[in-house]
């Protein structure tokens, strides 16, 4: 291989590691983007140590128990018990590690800004053990300029020099939730480094681990918009899906025939649906990443706001079609039980987070609700400081319930039992799409 002069020694004696798999990598943050990440790192041959605050993930990890749906349970086991993958809470052990990845929580704070904590806490960690020929990628999602004004600033002051002394690039998470075809180990990599070094040598690493390509772009904020303008592409997308929902139960058309019909067009159009509303960790957080740093320069993100609030609205319009529901039953919200089929915010996952379930939940319970939950994914979780309980989706727990409502379209479901046995479903999914002959009993968003 012939290697090009600008590239310092640091670099290629780095270089070799990885290509030799002789580099030590660590992961901090070991949730949904961190843990299968640790694992294909380790599966490609590397030692690889999973850096986690929470005690129980660690525990987990280090005893082969895994998690993560996305995860197969036996590679975990395999890879720990082959010494490749240790998790710890001591982040003195980074001072053992060539190559680090960033991959914890950005959410957003009460006020819609971004909480950028959990990245700064971990780069002043990195920080405090950085040396010479270490690599530095955040993966977490941000808004553009994060890692050369929020990270880079961090390790620059331990009189280090980025791209000679240390490399540091973002390349971001791309993790879909119960794919059943697209995992981390085949998803093409976007890297973006702060010199050309630094891409080189990420981009190096990622080669070596991934089976998809990997894209390198010019700069850091580069990917970093690239990450943000994916989900906010999905973002608007689906507002204006659930816009045309809306639009279309006033008008008494059907929103599904009309998006099945849109998509016979071979060109110029891209399948998107309505919902209860968005759910997850990307989706629903990180345009507002985006809007907020427009400010910095002056500008009114107008469509990314306007698809959110649309967005924002979905749970509030479920219940009032719930309302309008019992209403035809001569029933009030008030005192009414209602089954909610599905907590996890999509199909076949235990993922909760930003789940327009527990907002449909809140709204109801607001309104004097009895509200009741199934999930075969999630049998509890907190919400508000209270805690829940997937019910036994008997027969009796159909047949009683005012309204049985469904939020996710798990296909652990036997739709054409529960439509059979319920008094009346609210399908907010059509999952219940191929059950025409029971459409008196049911009513779709």
């Amino acid at each position: 291989m012939e290697r090009e002069k600008e590239f310092n020694s640091t670099y290629y004696e780095l270089l070799d590691k990885i290509e030799s798999k002789k580099a030590v990598i660590g992961v901090i943050g070991l949730g949904y983007v961190g843990l299968p990440l640790a694992v294909e790192k380790a599966k490609a041959g590397y030692k690889v140590i999973g850096f986690d605050i929470q005690k129980h993930k660690v525990e987990k990890v280090n005893n082969g128990i895994n998690y993560i749906g996305d995860i197969l349970d036996g590679d975990l086991k395999e890879v720990v018990e082959q010494g490749r993958l240790k998790a710890t809470n001591d982040y003195a052990f980074l001072k053992d590690v060539d190559a680090v990845a960033i991959c914890v929580p950005t959410p957003l704070d009460k006020n819609k800004q971004p909480d950028l904590s959990y990245i700064i806490n971990s780069t002043k960690e990195i920080a405090k053990y950085l040396h010479k020929g270490m690599l530095v990628v955040l993966e977490s999602t941000t808004y553009p300029g994060t890692t050369e004004e929020v990270v880079k600033p961090i390790l620059d002051e331990t009189g280090l020099i980025c791209g000679e002394d240390f490399f540091l690039a973002y390349s971001p998470e791309r993790v879909d939730p119960g794919n059943k075809e697209y995992k981390t180990k085949n998803t093409p990599k976007v890297v973006g480094g702060v010199t050309k070094q630094c891409t080189k040598i990420a981009a190096a690493l990622y080669r070596n681990v991934l089976e998809s390509e990997v894209f390198e772009v010019s700069s850091p904020k580069v990917a970093e918009m690239e990450k943000i303008y994916e989900n906010t592409f999905r973002n608007i997308n689906i507002a204006l899906a659930n816009e045309m929902a809306i639009i279309c139960y006033r008008m008494g058309i059907d929103v599904w025939e009309v998006i099945e019909a849109a998509k016979t067009k071979p060109y110029g159009f891209m399948a998107f649906y309505p919902g209860p509303g968005l759910g997850g960790h990307c989706i629903p957080i990180d345009p507002f990443y985006l809007a907020w740093k427009a400010r910095e320069y002056d500008y009114h993100t107008r469509l990314i706001e306007t698809s959110g609030e649309i967005n924002n609205y979905m749970p509030e319009f479920v219940v009032e079609r719930i309302s309008r529901i019992l209403n035809r039953f001569k029933k009030p919200i008030n005192g009414s039980t209602i089954l909610l089929l599905g907590v996890a915010y999509k199909k076949d996952i235990d993922d909760i987070r930003e789940s327009p379930a527990l907002k449909i939940i809140s709204i109801l319970e607001k309104e004097g609700a009895v509200v009741k939950y199934n999930d075969p994914h999630v049998p509890e979780f907190k919400h508000n400081g209270k805690l829940y309980h997937s019910e036994n989706l008997t027969d009796d727990l159909l047949s009683s319930s005012d309204l049985v409502v469904i939020t996710t379209d798990h296909t652990k479901y036997d739709y054409e039992h529960i439509v059979k046995t319920a008094k009346f479903v609210f399908d907010t999914r059509n999952a219940t799409k191929n059950l025409k002959e029971s459409r008196e009993k049911i009513e779709v968003l």
